[in-house]
């Protein structure tokens, strides 16, 4: 019997606070103008994509006590941004990154909540944790929690944002003008929560939203951010899209879900991937070399260095050789609130492993970092990167992918031109909408719906 075709879920990432994005080239424009936004978004409903995507950067990161000025810097408010986007949008989902750590779950619910409204029905939160105590600095209660208690939170605030979301049942508002009766229920919106976290009692004053909740996304990748997903997210926003390390993950997380009384179709995997197109195979892999120098400059690769080595390296030539002093290992870091860090957690053995491929293959500390850095996903004409996608699709790697472009906010258009078109003709991409929330796009049941369908089974 010959499996069906799955369809191919697509989102964009506007990407802000990081160095995937070229903004030196001459075709970048702001990321903070608001007409950036509206292009970027209008691009991304025009080929029908489920959603768009905003990360978030709670501080601005600093590299020898200075801001990393090789990063874009800042970030307007993300609840701003997907607010006025939902104006000037009709079907695209708006998901937003919030962090759990340092935010509130009243705030954080009435947020979602009336992003919902204002939108129809589209919201996305991205539920994340803070790992750093430089990011808490920036905050009143400060510092961070310790790993093991990160998650512990994160999936306390969640569940009080729901006990808010549920407040309302949906039906309360009659608002009958011919008897005055406006609340069919004087008790909606009223809550409890008492837990280790939160303490919080009241009445919450936004009523139940198109969806009843957010889509709820995660993008963890330790084994308590897998079982968390596993357990309340709807997406997963993930680092593995190459077919074996994709479908080694795909396997993982859905199969933690019937744990929690979840079908696999009620969890959708979506990696990040970036892309390069040209006109022919060749002339996008000469364009993928080339954006890779752009985002790899001289001083970048100094920099990325110093993420290992823990000290000043500018007095090396970017072009030359690795150094010879070996990295300064001690927890006080050259470089604050970058990730990266975290990636390398025993720089010496890191040291020898890039000493010994730049010498095997005759590297440039710029071209160590140019070779071991992030890859374009997909490189190719628009019908390779059309069967790439699908392949990876259909072979259960993924469930489709949130696009990163380097150039903003006009690097989606060539994608939604020519590739788009292809997965439409091969029948795995939606032509239009067929539904008006973002639960609609991505396939997943109202949350009334499947709390009656359990009911029922009950």
């Amino acid at each position: 019997m010959t499996k069906p075709l799955k369809q191919i879920h697509l989102a964009a990432h506007f990407p802000g606070v990081n160095n995937t994005t070229v903004w030196s080239d001459p075709k970048a424009g702001s990321h903070i103008e608001f007409d950036s936004f509206v292009h970027f978004a209008k691009t991304a409903e025009r080929a029908k994509f489920d959603f768009l995507f905003l990360a978030e950067g709670l501080r601005l990161r600093e590299h020898a006590g200075k801001i990393y000025d090789l990063d874009v810097v800042g970030r307007p408010d993300t609840f701003t941004v997907l607010a006025a986007l939902a104006a000037v949008t009709e079907h695209l989902g708006l998901t937003g990154t919030i962090n759990s750590t340092f935010n509130e779950p009243y705030e954080v619910a009435r947020q979602f909540a009336s992003l919902d409204h204002l939108s129809g029905g589209r919201s996305a939160w991205n539920v994340v944790t803070s790992w750093d105590a430089f990011t808490g600095e920036n905050f009143r209660r400060g510092g961070f929690l310790p790993q093991e208690e990160r998650y512990g939170r994160a999936q306390e605030f969640l569940a009080t944002a729901h006990e808010l979301f549920d407040s309302w049942r949906g039906d309360e508002i009659i608002a009958d003008q011919a008897t005055g009766t406006f609340l069919s229920d004087a008790k909606a919106g009223a809550f409890v929560h008492q837990g280790r976290h939160f303490d919080i009692h009241g009445r919450f004053n936004v009523p139940r939203s198109p969806q009843g909740r957010p889509v709820i996304f995660q993008a963890g990748d330790s084994d308590e951010g897998r079982e968390f997903a596993a357990a309340e997210a709807d997406a997963i926003f993930s680092r593995y899209g190459t077919l074996d390390t994709g479908q080694a993950f795909y396997q993982d997380v859905k199969r933690r879900l019937a744990k929690y009384g979840r079908r696999p179709d009620q969890l959708l995997i979506l990696p990040a991937a970036t892309f390069v197109l040209g006109d022919s195979d060749a002339e996008a892999e000469e364009a993928a070399r080339e954006v890779r120098r752009q985002q790899v400059s001289g001083a970048t690769a100094i920099r990325h260095l110093e993420f290992v080595w823990n000290r000043d390296l500018s007095g090396y030539d970017p072009d030359g050789p690795l150094p010879v002093v070996d990295p300064d290992v001690g927890d006080d870091h050259i470089a604050r609130g970058r990730a990266q860090v975290r990636m390398y957690r025993d720089p010496l053995a890191t040291a020898r492993e890039w000493r010994e491929l730049a010498e095997a293959n005759n590297w440039s500390i710029r071209d160590l970092v140019i070779h071991t850095g992030n890859r374009q996903n997909f490189v190719g004409s628009p019908a390779t990167v059309a069967k790439a996608i699908n392949d990876l699709v259909q072979a259960d790697a993924s469930d489709g992918f949130i696009l990163v472009p380097h150039i903003t906010p006009g690097g989606l258009d060539e994608f939604a031109d020519t590739v788009v078109p292809l997965l439409q003709e091969q029948g795995v991409f939606r032509t239009d909408y067929e539904g008006t929330t973002l639960r609609d796009h991505l396939g997943l049941a109202h949350p009334d719906d499947v709390v009656r369908a359990q009911r029922a089974a009950s």
